[in-house]
């Protein structure tokens, strides 16, 4: 039954409370505009038992019901993309991971499927790196063993393969890390013609996904480090993704590749009948006396068709250039500057984390 007067419902004989969307929100933890995203794209949200002037109401009963049975999926899994190298996709993948875990107390796990390793070994430092290589314990081994003949084991581990609490900075404590390895070269070329697998059960892109499903929930947070193309390493990224960011420098070689991302993964979302959400573009190695940068952000922010751009730039420094070699025991002010960056890259998690939680 739809309400449209002032009057509500008598609730008398069941005892249960009546809650607006503010006492919603308040209940969720989260603000209105995230209630107002879990309505439009959530099915499972409970109907209004009355549309008042002043807005919907709801049975407290069920909207207690609703938050528990959506907090029994934890996790939030979200790639980060660029056609083009060098735009600071690495070093915003690891940022986020340690912010969100030191200063928002999540549980983080970074999953990296670039074959450069770059953000393996900044958390885990090349010798480390190379120790796991060389015993096969990367996500190299687990699409080889996709194109393994038939009946010979599989090698992949994922219990010895997962790093616990990675970084080289002592504050951070709650990121895990799946390492990458420069043999994912090689196999990306061959998994193209793997073997379709009995009853047709072997999907190229689906891969990543069968392996690590059981241990998502684990974390708050998986970030998926995905390669500069969009290849089926990149898709098994993007399989196990309920969104993805852009980090980019605002020039036009870096930024001429959004559309085609953005085409990609709706094509392939919808192949799926799934949805990969825009979550945002991050504008890395920013110089605010740069006319180009200015102007090129403008035309991010300006066009409509374009995911929304983060209200906080990462600027360009030395030192969040040399975040990548540090190897200090320490926080992370220390790691990532004291001249405003520190406050550059938190301000950009808090940001990241409101617009995942709207789009969840």
């Amino acid at each position: 039954m739809k309400f449209t007067g002032g009057a509500l419902p008598d609730t008398s004989e069941s005892g249960d409370q009546l809650v607006g969307l503010f006492e919603v929100a308040e209940m969720a933890g989260v603000s209105r505009t995230v209630i107002a995203n879990w309505r439009t794209r959530d099915k499972r949200f409970p109907a209004p038992i009355a549309d008042l002037r002043s807005g919907p109401v709801f049975r407290a009963s069920q909207i207690r019901r609703y938050l528990k049975r959506r907090k029994s999926h934890m996790a939030h899994v979200i790639a980060t993309i660029n056609l083009k190298g060098g735009v600071g996709k690495t070093t915003t993948t690891a940022a986020l991971a340690e912010f969100l875990s030191t200063e928002f107390n999540k549980r983080v796990l970074v999953i990296d499927l670039d074959p450069q390793t770059n953000l393996t070994t900044v958390l885990i430092g090349e010798q480390k790196w190379e120790s796991l290589n060389d015993s096969g314990h990367t996500l190299a081994t687990l699409f080889q063993d996709a194109l393994r003949p038939e009946g010979e084991s599989p090698q992949f581990d994922l219990g010895k393969t997962l790093q616990r609490n990675v970084s080289s900075v002592d504050a951070v404590r709650k990121v895990d890390l799946l390492p990458s390895s420069l043999d994912l070269i090689d196999v990306q070329d061959r998994l193209a013609s793997m073997s379709s697998g009995r009853f047709y059960s072997n999907n190229p892109t689906d891969l990543l996904r069968k392996a690590v499903r059981k241990i998502l929930d684990d974390y708050d947070y998986v970030l998926v480090d995905c390669p500069p193309n969009l290849g089926i390493v990149t898709l098994n990224g993007l399989r196990i993704s309920d969104g993805y960011i852009i980090p980019t420098i605002p020039d036009v070689l870096s930024t001429y590749g959004i559309p085609q991302i953005q085409q990609r993964v709706r094509a392939f979302a919808d192949s799926l009948g799934e949805t990969i959400t825009e979550i945002g573009i991050v504008v890395t190695k920013y110089r605010a006396a740069s006319a180009v940068h200015r102007n090129t952000v403008a035309r991010l922010e300006d066009d409509e068709e374009l995911p929304v751009v983060l209200p906080t730039y990462i600027p360009e420094r030395d030192n969040i250039a040399g975040s990548a070699e540090f190897v200090g025991r320490s926080t992370l002010r220390q790691k990532y500057g004291y001249q405003g960056e520190y406050k550059a890259f938190r301000s950009m998690a808090e940001e990241f984390i409101e617009l995942v939680e709207e789009n969840a």
